[in-house]
């Protein structure tokens, strides 16, 4: 009798550590299911598996240089310089100046601040302004404030002369930059400004505009273009 319960027990107490078991390993896949769907309805939601790109990339730092996808060629600074009257380009000078007065003056013996005086600057040898320290990779590129040279300072210091000290980024567009270095051209200097002719059509180009003329003229005379070249 005492044999048959001591049976009896141990058979229950078996089946109640089974039963514990598998109660456990049912929550366990229970819960690894579950983390796998949210998983994938989250990623259904929210497009992981397919990034989007925004259609704001950051923000617009001014005065930083905007770089050319691979667009149409930069226009000349002699171009840039001839797209409007030169009393409107300085006007338009004076104000983007507005970004440079906070290190430059450019009246005549105004003081030196983070930057140099800019009076006369035009046509002076680089680093030649008296009683600024000016960086010793300025000092020694050589040379003198033209239109081309003050066009790649304005563009990007750091490229035109590295190990400058100014920390400006530069300006992206050129006819900004032509506009600044007309302004400090009238403030004591007075280069002149570069003539600029646009360059003649090629020879495809002008007969592709001739055979234009000629069609538009047959048409406005009522006859066909092909008949009246004779094909």
């Amino acid at each position: 009798m005492t044999q048959d319960n001591s049976s009896q027990d141990n058979a229950a107490g078996q089946n109640g550590g089974g039963d514990l078991f598998n109660t456990a390993a049912g929550w366990v896949l229970f819960a690894a299911g579950l983390g796998l769907g949210l998983s994938i309805l989250s990623g259904k939601f929210f497009h992981g598996d397919k990034p989007e790109r925004p259609e704001k990339l950051g923000y617009v730092i001014e005065g930083a240089v905007e770089e050319d996808g691979g667009g149409a060629a930069e226009m000349s600074m002699a171009e840039a310089l001839n797209k409007m009257p030169a009393p409107e380009l300085v006007a338009a000078g004076e104000k983007l100046f507005a970004k440079c007065q906070s290190c430059h003056t450019i009246n005549a013996g105004g003081a030196n601040g983070i930057g140099p005086n800019l009076h006369g600057t035009m046509g002076k040898a680089l680093g030649g302004h008296a009683g600024f320290a000016y960086s010793a990779e300025l000092k020694a590129k050589g040379g003198a404030w033209d239109w081309d040279s003050m066009n790649a300072w304005l563009k990007s210091p750091k490229a035109y002369v590295s190990g400058t000290k100014m920390s400006f980024a530069g300006l992206g567009k050129i006819e900004d930059r032509a506009a600044i270095a007309a302004y400090i051209n009238a403030q004591g200097s007075n280069l002149p400004i570069p003539a600029f002719t646009a360059a003649a059509p090629t020879d495809d180009a002008t007969a592709a505009a001739e055979d234009e003329a000629g069609e538009m003229a047959a048409e406005e005379a009522g006859t066909d273009p092909a008949a009246a070249a004779g094909e």
